[in-house]
């Protein structure tokens, strides 16, 4: 009898034990709960970043002060995927005018170089590292037109976090120092690249303590003399020198002559909710017609990890995408025909085209490895909101490191295509496609959601998973980015690549062998990989309890927090 009873509570206990593992949330993909604030909140990819941020707000700062710094501490530890030497786009909502705000700051062409100079030199792409790939970096400029409608603290308190770590040093962390390692067989034999970035001789490991003197320095001068010191000064004169002695073009007059613009960023509503993102040069509205094609299907019916869902999403992309290839492009070359391209009635004509129950080999337009990127978003205790993205374009960019300056220069000028009447093609002076998208969500005139998710053309992808994880599924913050992601690659691409087999599928762990099964069988072509599903970070609004939710995910070093 005794015996009997030991063995009762042994299987009652192991029981217990058993039921105590269920997540709490339900789901089969890790998690964690969203964090929550009332008076600020910065959302990163590198923690330090994220402190960085929040003792700028409790300075008094704003949340535009914060994104800055955040931006050139990024810029100092995540080399990988931002820095000055490349570009930003930012959607800002000012709770003063009630208003949201776009910021193109990205850089043009050198106007000394000519489609008819690749062409005479044989070249059918433009190249992805070396002088040739470099256009006008516009972070810079981007952070003082911000500062300048935006700010509050002068860019000395704003920039001296990331001077300090500069001068001082910081551990890299585990996912950054392997990047750093990738990055030295294709990047290693650039002029000044070891000798900014492997001082020692090779890449610094995790945990241990690196410093970037020369980026402290720069940053430094720009702080105390603003942002003509970097497009004007002695830094310009020095990157003009290092370009011209590596056969590349750029010049100081295409410094000197650089500026951002101020647009109106452009909207779709998803079932009630205003999504915005930034016109082209940009990808941005291909979230937009992804959305828009999908709403005419009763997504939040099905299982998120469906083959239905999955294969209307997957062709929903391969659509959009088709229209990406053709015509996103810098609207002031090309007519972009913007507004027919995110109409309901254009998607109602797309999604017709669609086969519930077999995957296209090939879409016409209507009418890869990774590129690497920072996003992160601030808001503030006045209600302010920024959403920013910020890249060298394929990580450490062209590889190009101007000497005593402390960054790279980014390679987006590959981005170009050089066929001939391309709305896209090369031109002097021209701003190439761009992958970078902030995203932000409005419901009834007020701010509800800045996100985004980095990782090339994963972005449009991953911002219509993020918005359709929440809206049609009903996860929280944290669990939509947290949640599995498909990622479809071999689509045509705006320099020229086309798609001709349908391209491939990969899909992240946590998906059932059933699902993966069905969509093989719907003539998908699914492949594993391991990596290329983007990082996300994100911040929500709640104006009944007037508190923000903040969220960051595993799949970069990143963290939200809040005071």
């Amino acid at each position: 009898m005794k015996k009997a009873i030991l063995i009762t509570i042994a299987l009652i206990t192991f029981i217990n034990t058993i039921e105590g593992q269920d997540r709490i949330t339900g789901h089969n993909f890790a998690t964690r709960s969203e964090v929550i604030a009332r008076n600020g909140m910065a959302a990163t990819s590198h923690p330090l970043a994220t402190q960085a941020a929040l003792d700028i707000l409790k300075q008094g700062g704003s949340a535009v002060d914060a994104a800055i710094t955040a931006n050139a501490m990024l810029g100092l530890m995540e080399p990988t995927g931002c820095g000055i030497g490349g570009d930003l786009f930012a959607i800002i909502w000012d709770s003063e005018t009630e208003k949201l705000y776009g910021l193109n700051a990205s850089g043009r062409s050198p106007k000394e170089l000519t489609r008819d100079y690749f062409i005479e030199k044989g070249y059918e792409y433009i190249p992805s590292s070396g002088a040739l790939s470099v256009s006008v970096p516009g972070t810079v400029d981007g952070w003082f037109e911000m500062h300048k409608k935006f700010g509050i603290l002068d860019m000395e308190t704003i920039l001296k976090p990331a001077i300090d770590y500069g001068r001082n040093g910081f551990p890299v962390t585990e996912l950054i120092a392997y990047y750093l390692e990738r990055s030295v067989g294709r990047l290693g034999n650039f002029p000044n690249f070891r000798e900014t970035y492997m001082p020692d001789g090779r890449m610094p490991a995790k945990g241990e303590i690196f410093r970037n003197p020369y980026l402290a320095n720069t940053y430094e001068i720009i702080a105390r003399e603003g942002r003509d010191a970097f497009y004007k000064g002695e830094i310009a004169r020095t990157i003009e020198k290092y370009i011209r002695e590596n056969g590349g073009y750029m010049s100081y007059d295409d410094m000197a002559a650089h500026y951002s613009e101020w647009v109106d960023p452009v909207s779709g509503n998803y079932r009630g909710y205003d999504i915005w993102q930034l016109p082209p040069n940009g990808q941005g509205i291909a979230v937009l017609q992804i959305l828009n094609i999908l709403e005419g299907y009763d997504i939040g019916s099905m299982d998120p990890d469906s083959p239905e869902y999955l294969h209307l999403f997957i062709e929903a992309k391969k659509l959009a995408f088709e229209d990406r290839a053709r015509y996103y492009a810098d609207m002031d070359f090309s007519p972009v025909p913007l507004e027919k391209l995110i109409s309901q009635d254009y998607a109602d004509e797309r999604r017709a085209l669609i086969d519930p129950d077999r995957a296209a080999r090939r879409y016409e337009a209507g009418l890869t490895e990774q590129p690497n990127t920072i996003y992160l978003t601030v808001a503030d205790k006045e209600g302010n909101m920024v959403s920013l993205i910020q890249s060298n374009y394929r990580g450490m960019g062209s590889g190009m490191t101007p000497p005593g300056l402390g960054f790279v220069l980014q390679n987006r000028g590959e981005g170009f295509t050089l066929e001939p009447g391309h709305f896209n093609t090369y031109e002097p002076g021209k701003r190439p496609f761009h992958t970078i998208i902030p995203g932000f969500i409005t419901r009834d005139g007020l701010p509800f959601m800045s996100f985004g998710v980095m990782g090339g053309d994963m972005q449009p992808q991953g911002h219509a998973q993020i918005v359709i994880n929440m809206i049609d599924f009903g996860m929280n913050l944290q669990e939509a980015g947290d949640a599995p992601r498909v990622y479809h690659t071999g689509s045509s691409e705006p320099t020229g690549q086309k798609m001709d087999d349908g391209g491939r599928v990969m899909l992240e762990s946590g998906y059932p062998y059933e699902t993966i099964r069905q969509l093989i069988k719907k003539g998908h072509r699914v492949q594993w990989a391991v990596g290329p599903f983007g990082g996300y970070q994100a911040i929500r609004y709640d104006p009944v309890n007037e508190v923000y939710y903040g969220a960051s995910e595993s799949r970069k070093d990143g963290q939200a927090a809040g005071y």
